[in-house]
């Protein structure tokens, strides 16, 4: 068993523009890093629905604190951008966020000197992505997932290779007649197929996340890993609605289920699984969960 390590101070710097010449606005992007260690490992992280590069302090500081280099894009959809509703981007959103979390690793280098102190600590063999909500369900692409059209054929394969693990909080689940009528009028990319999502990965959901935009209810969000193959883990939290106690940021006015013990949880089990799934064997995976805050399950 492999103790915690201590933390180490974290150096963030923000905003980096990272070119991108067709986007129609520059792309910003927060990198955090630790003040000591080399060879570190990378997660890009995607915010959900109104975020920014800014906010996940919770897990960020975190994952940052003990070894990791993060990186956060800002997305068009951001409250911080006001996006007019009518503005010709907005039906293709959800594949620009792909593009920018793909555009952030094409700009490694650039990403790494802007960190004083950060040159050449970097284990570019080592890449993970993340998100949270509509960052899950953009996550899960560079994992393997494709979005399906309205006749239920899959899209563009946009795997990442260069990424080999991923941790999906409350991610999307099934389209079709699993969504709720005003997200199928509004949303027609949330319409996944995990059946090409092979890269490991930790999905993590809670059992009172009960989306409006789903018929289904909670175990919606479990689906990245009931229909995905390959090695999988899904972390069910038990009391947690999509916040999943508060990884938004530290007190979090969108938080309506506040709980410092879940999100500690949380920070203990994505740092604990990603550090295992990217072959450094420091970590205790898998990691133990206090019966009455949730149930870890994985594919044999």
């Amino acid at each position: 068993m492999h103790a915690m390590p201590e933390p180490t101070p974290v150096v963030s710097v923000h905003p980096v523009t990272v070119p991108a010449p067709d986007r129609g606005d520059d792309l910003h992007v927060r990198v955090s890093a630790p003040t000591t260690g080399h060879e570190l490992p990378v997660i890009v992280f995607s915010h959900g629905f109104g975020g920014a590069a800014t906010l996940y302090g919770p897990l960020v500081d975190f994952w940052a604190s003990h070894g990791f280099v993060v990186i956060q894009p800002t997305h068009l959809d951001s409250r911080r951008l006001n996006l007019p509703p009518d503005d010709p981007r907005t039906p293709a959103i959800w594949r620009i966020r792909v593009d920018d979390l793909t555009r952030s690793l094409d700009h490694l280098d650039l990403l790494e000197s802007s960190v004083p102190g950060l040159a050449g600590r970097l284990d570019r063999t080592r890449i993970a992505v993340a998100g949270h909500s509509w960052g899950a369900q953009t996550a899960s692409t560079l994992l393997g997932a494709r979005v399906l059209d309205a006749d239920q054929n899959p899209g563009e394969e946009m795997r990442d290779p260069r990424i080999t693990a991923g941790v999906l909080l409350a991610v999307t689940g099934r389209g079709g007649a699993d969504l709720a009528p005003f997200a199928a009028e509004h949303f027609p990319f949330m319409s996944p197929s995990f059946a090409t999502m092979h890269t490991p990965t930790l999905v993590v959901a809670g059992d009172r996340d009960d989306s409006p935009l789903s018929v289904r209810g909670p175990d919606w969000f479990t689906d990245a890993y009931h229909l995905s193959p390959g090695s999988k883990s899904l972390l069910t939290l038990f009391g947690a609605e999509h916040s999943l106690g508060g990884i938004s940021d530290y007190e979090a006015r969108e938080t309506t289920d506040e709980s410092p013990e879940r999100v500690a949880l949380l920070q203990r089990l994505t740092w604990a699984y990603l550090r295992d799934a990217l072959g450094l064997k420091d970590s205790a995976w898998p990691a133990p969960v206090e019966s009455t805050l949730g149930r870890l399950e994985s594919t044999p």
